[in-house]
């Protein structure tokens, strides 16, 4: 997917919603347990109920690889059923990977070629050559940590070197990149006061924000900083949708919760059309 399609998506849908599918089998409906592939099927359950609402899926990976094989089979059924069903959405391995080159190509050949995602989460602290190896990959993203919303963030990324945050040096640096072009960047949404400050650096590049609902970020301040000409932000929302219930009537929850959040980007995107 061009980050045009993608751009064209959020105006055709009023959305720029992104669900994480972050499953947890002590957290879904009892009922689903008897099923054969439990974490696919309430993948599935929560896919046909928001696809509407949403423009973007985002699993995280570490929720399927810790089911073993049989998690990693469910990750791949589920973005082949995305592929299949919903093309129009776009898909993010939520992987955090970066390693050095020839083991960052390995990652990207599996979540690029083999599981056909159209983007994934990489770490920079290893510089451009484990960064480089994604962003040889042509109509594929990578989504590079800028400034998270997880406590520890200020241990390391807004401490000041040389006179500069370390956060927006990576920034900086990450634009020199061959094929930088294909990056995107995380901020988390309890960050939203430095987001101001990273449009500065990347003002034309998408932004995916987590942190909105469950872990206390507003989703008025982060578009009042981070929205720009082609709204540039996926607001991601994992807890506050897919778990709003673990009744069986789950689905039918998530995508009311789901619904609540497109109708408020909805009156942000009038306000800038």
């Amino acid at each position: 997917m061009t980050t045009q399609e993608l751009v064209d998506q959020i105006w055709k849908k009023k959305s720029f919603l992104c669900i994480g599918l972050d499953v947890d089998l002590n957290k879904v409906p009892s009922y689903l347990l008897e099923t054969e592939d439990p974490i696919f099927e309430f993948n599935k359950k929560i896919i046909d109920a928001t696809h509407h609402l949403a423009v973007a899926y985002k699993p995280n990976t570490a929720f399927y690889e810790a089911y073993g094989l049989k998690g990693w089979k469910s990750l791949e059924k589920t973005i082949q059923y995305l592929n299949t069903n919903h093309p129009e959405i776009f898909t993010i391995a939520d992987a955090k990977r970066g390693d050095i080159g020839n083991t960052s190509a390995m990652y990207a050949k599996a979540f690029f070629e083999d599981l056909a995602f159209d983007s994934v989460t990489v770490a920079p602290y290893m510089g451009k050559d484990s960064i480089e190896p994604f962003l040889s990959f042509k109509g594929k993203h990578t989504i590079m940590l800028a400034l998270t919303s997880n406590q520890g963030a200020f241990d390391f990324q807004t401490k000041t070197i040389g006179g500069i945050e370390l956060y927006k040096k990576v920034l900086e640096t990450s634009k020199e990149w061959q094929n930088s072009k294909n990056l995107m960047y995380v901020v988390g949404a309890t960050k939203a006061e430095f987001i101001g400050e990273i449009r500065k650096i990347v003002p034309n590049s998408f932004l995916l924000v987590p942190g909105v609902g469950a872990q206390g970020g507003n989703l008025q301040d982060v578009c009042k900083y981070g929205i720009n000409d082609q709204i540039g932000l996926l607001i991601n929302s994992s807890r506050g949708i897919i778990y709003a219930s673990k009744e069986s009537d789950f689905d039918v929850v998530a995508a009311e919760k789901a619904k609540e959040l497109q109708q408020q980007m909805e009156e942000i995107l009038k306000a800038q059309s």
